[in-house]
């Protein structure tokens, strides 16, 4: 694990993590014995084959699936499942949009639960639809909305709450090449501006490259982390011209020859 200055702030921390599942009346290690800490303002790619544990291990840091052993901590403390912690925001692999809302209402709809009054919350919601390109859009259902369109209003529902801890779960993985791209663009040019804690789950390498800090590559099952890849390349990034640069390419065939491991692993088991 790359080395941490002693004043820098740990927002997630891992020790010894472990989850079991019980399928077809047999113990099934889904996560072994991982461990790594994601330090404040950090963009952590968590990346590995199918079936290693990675949205598991995201999960439990949402407190939306119990541990079977280890301890995780953001901000110091331990979390509880199923007791959310407040400043952590999740967005899921599929749009969870509503379908009876607008593109507006949807994007505001967590400032309508905290009772953030009507004028605040339009300011706020308008300030999100310019953000993620969506102008023009404020009224339109879902249903008329891209796949890229209904992710990025689904990101802006979580962002406008103003999370200091963002877990993703692959959220552009069933979108085609050039839409998932233009993704990274908005997302990047979201996260300059706040700088959020970022745990983002991926089977993709290159978009952990295009949008990671750091990559941390899990095992095959049972996942256990593997490697601590440092991603130094200048920021802020084009999501596009980066893929050209030799850099990129070198350390895409770094980290691809152990992964590639891993998937070889993952298929003789």
């Amino acid at each position: 694990m790359p080395s941490t200055p002693p004043d820098v702030r740990c927002r997630i921390e891992i020790n010894g993590l472990r989850k079991d599942f019980l399928a077809n009346g047999r113990e099934v290690v889904a996560v072994d014995d991982a461990s790594f800490r994601i330090d404040d303002g950090e963009f952590v790619a968590l990346l590995g084959p199918s079936g290693c544990g990675k949205s598991t291990i995201l999960n439990m840091v949402a407190t939306l699936i119990a541990p079977t052993g280890g301890t995780i901590k953001v901000d110091g403390a331990p979390v509880s499942f199923g007791k959310p912690v407040r400043h952590v925001g999740y967005v899921f692999q599929k749009d969870t949009l509503f379908p009876w809302r607008t593109v507006e209402d949807n994007i505001g709809y967590s400032l309508e639960l905290a009772g953030v009054p009507i004028g605040e919350r339009r300011t706020r919601v308008a300030e999100a639809i310019h953000q993620a390109g969506l102008d023009g859009f404020a009224r339109f259902y879902p249903a008329s909305l891209s796949g890229g369109m209904r992710q990025r209003v689904s990101l802006m529902r979580t962002l406008i709450s103003n999370p200091e801890i963002l877990l993703m779960d692959e959220p552009f993985g069933a979108l085609d090449t050039h839409t998932k791209l233009d993704m990274h663009s908005v997302l990047l040019g979201l996260w300059e501006r706040q700088r959020q804690t970022v745990l983002f789950v991926t089977h993709d390498l290159g978009e952990a490259l295009t949008l990671a800090d750091r990559i941390i590559l899990l095992s095959a099952r049972p996942g256990r982390v593997k490697q601590d890849f440092r991603v130094d390349f200048p920021r802020p990034r084009d999501a596009v011209a980066l893929r050209e640069t030799r850099q990129y390419a070198e350390l895409f065939s770094k980290v691809w020859h152990s992964l590639g491991e891993e998937f070889a692993r993952s298929r003789s088991t």
